[in-house]
């Protein structure tokens, strides 16, 4: 009689884990099976990451980034709430092609470079607006 005790968990593997073990397998010379063993993954499971990554089913999510971040001493006073539709005059001269300016209510500046993502831009306004 043999007694199992716990649960019995699958490893889960990251996309670009996956990706890695394929492109091992894929080199030339490399023998699919020693792969599949060196990294105790069966063949059935290996061949299937395989066939995904030729499909195009997987693929890695770019990798998360840091945006520069300038942090001006001079701001000007905040804006009340009600003035908030009319926002900051644009500045005469001081505005460099590719750069976008946005002026919250609370008088807050975030100037960017033209070629950040819509998400990221996102994430960081929505954690300046509180």
């Amino acid at each position: 009689m043999e007694i199992i005790s716990g649960v019995e968990r699958r490893r889960q593997w990251r996309v670009v884990d996956k990706l890695r073990i394929v492109a091992e397998a894929e080199r030339p010379g490399a023998c699919f099976v020693e792969v599949a063993r060196r990294h105790e993954v069966s063949r059935s499971v290996l061949w299937a990451w395989r066939k995904q990554a030729r499909q195009g089913v997987l693929v890695a999510k770019p990798a998360a980034m840091f945006l520069p971040l300038q942090v001006a001493t001079d701001l000007p006073a905040p804006i009340a709430r009600d003035d908030a539709a009319s926002a900051v005059p644009p500045t005469s001269g001081s505005a460099t092609i590719g750069r976008i300016e946005i002026a919250l209510p609370d008088g807050t500046v975030i100037r960017v470079d033209e070629a950040i993502g819509s998400a990221a831009l996102r994430r960081v306004v929505t954690v300046l607006r509180g």
